[in-house]
């Protein structure tokens, strides 16, 4: 599902245009950015959490030219979905 698919799904859901699901979904993720760089944890109950976490830094080996180098350390977005949600993907899972 790309974003225009999400705002036409939000938007026959909620009973919205298609320009107030947008600006609902823009104000939305717009919320989670700001949280997320502030290094705050966002938790959606029955959904899951969405936590900015540090990745050291570490040495790694190009495995051709065996050279060695360093690789800085960075911030990834790390995303832990709910039990709720792991046990439906469970179930779809075992069903196939």
């Amino acid at each position: 599902m790309n974003n225009k698919e999400l705002i036409g799904e939000l938007s026959r859901r909620l009973g919205y245009t298609n320009k107030d699901a947008a600006r609902l979904l823009t104000s939305v993720t717009g919320i989670m950015g700001e949280e997320l760089q502030e290094g705050k944890v966002i938790a959606i109950q029955d959904f899951g959490t969405f936590e900015v976490k540090k990745k050291m830094e570490r040495i790694t080996v190009n495995p051709v030219t065996k050279q060695r180098f360093l690789v800085p350390p960075k911030l990834i977005l790390n995303f832990r979905p709910s039990n709720l949600w792991k046990e439906r993907l469970k179930k779809i899972s075992d069903n196939e």
